[in-house]
């Protein structure tokens, strides 16, 4: 026998070989295609093929399939069974292992997959904390110079890991504007960050727990600590919408340490930078009152807006409100555009200084996940 025709029959062989293990799937057109089944939502199956790479087929037009691997199926009702896999006649029969030859109508299965992609699913469910985190970045950047010199910097940062039952999530912003030729010179210096942590009670309650912090140099705020427990509701979650009302109790620490006020015992027409500071210091209980929404508005624009009210419980009238609304239209995978308006307002602010301060940023949004 020949050198040729050894490498031939060979070849020959391990073509056969691997058509014999591989996935197949038939078309209800004739054609067939073989492979390794990845997964199936019950709409679409998709199908790794050596020549294209992974395939996608509609269930629709699926006559057969047949899997030497096994497959993690999981049925109308939340049932799963494992093993290989076969289709004939519009009926769908998993051989398992354990409670032999599972059959069901194909229209009964809603996933499908493979060993690899549970892994991954199973591991998505129950990260670790060094891993399953998504969030994003905002950059926003001014300078004017001419009959003014203003600056302005605007700097936010979010974060969420999200498993099947919890989550936790992180944010930090900051925004500064300058203008040197005024007195003084900052107009606008704001600083919030804070926690949260998420618990799912079942599908549509959940418990929470959070920690907000802010300084606001133009209202004299040196930090603002709110420390809150609570329960909120699921109204709303879907693929597009999701939106949530929630309700606590927080206990509040201000700290008011470098505003300014005119001495009492000098006449008013004293020169202008002659003043003398003062503290103040609160510490209450409050209710916490909010809605929280997420929108899909087409493919590449999102949507974020929640408002909290929070009453406070000691000194009935008083209270504090805040309000958020965003956009992010993504231009990349990883880069976007961002629009942000807030409106803080305190219903007893220090003298001389106003309730509302309302902020409006654009710039830049840098996404990740890790």
């Amino acid at each position: 026998m020949s050198r040729r025709f050894q490498v031939f029959i060979l070849t020959a062989f391990l073509v056969l070989a691997s058509s014999l293990f591989a996935d197949q799937v038939t078309l209800k057109n004739g054609d067939r295609l073989t492979g390794t089944v990845v997964k199936s939502d019950g709409k679409a199956l998709v199908l790794h093929t050596e020549a294209a790479g992974d395939v996608t087929i509609q269930f629709a037009s699926i006559q057969e399939i047949k899997t030497e691997q096994e497959l993690h199926v999981t049925l109308k009702g939340g049932k799963t069974a494992v093993g290989p896999v076969t289709t004939t006649d519009g009926k769908l029969e998993i051989a398992t292992k354990t409670a032999g030859t599972v059959e069901t109508p194909t229209t009964d299965v809603t996933l499908i997959r493979n060993d690899a992609e549970q892994t991954a699913y199973d591991k998505s469910l129950h990260p670790g904390l060094r891993h399953g985190w998504t969030g994003g970045a905002n950059i926003g950047f001014s300078v004017a110079r001419g009959n003014s010199e203003t600056e302005n910097l605007a700097l936010a940062f979010n974060a969420a890991h999200t498993t099947l039952n919890d989550k936790i999530t992180l944010y930090a912003t900051s925004i500064d504007t300058t203008n040197n030729l005024a007195t003084p010179s900052t107009v606008a210096n704001l600083e919030t960050g804070g926690l949260r942590y998420d618990r799912n009670v079942n599908p549509k309650l959940f418990a929470f727990g959070a920690a907000d912090f802010m300084a606001n140099a133009l209202q004299f705020l040196d930090l603002r600590s709110v420390y809150t427990g609570g329960f909120g509701f699921h109204a709303i979650k879907s693929d597009k919408t999701t939106l949530n009302v929630l309700g606590g109790i927080n206990y509040t620490h201000e700290v008011y340490s470098n505003g300014l006020e005119v001495p009492p015992t000098l006449p008013s027409t004293i020169p202008t930078g002659v003043f003398e500071s003062y503290g103040k210091t609160n510490r209450f209980a409050a209710l916490t009152l909010g809605e929280e929404l997420t929108q899909k508005l087409g493919k590449s624009t999102g949507l974020t807006e929640n408002f909290y009210v929070y009453p406070n419980l000691q000194q009935t009238g008083q209270y504090r409100t805040d309000l958020n609304i965003g956009t992010v239209t993504k231009i990349s995978k990883w880069l976007g555009w961002q629009n942000q308006f807030g409106d803080i307002y305190v219903s007893n602010p220090p003298t001389n200084t106003k309730n509302n301060d309302v902020i409006f940023t654009t710039g830049l949004n840098v996404s990740f996940t890790h």
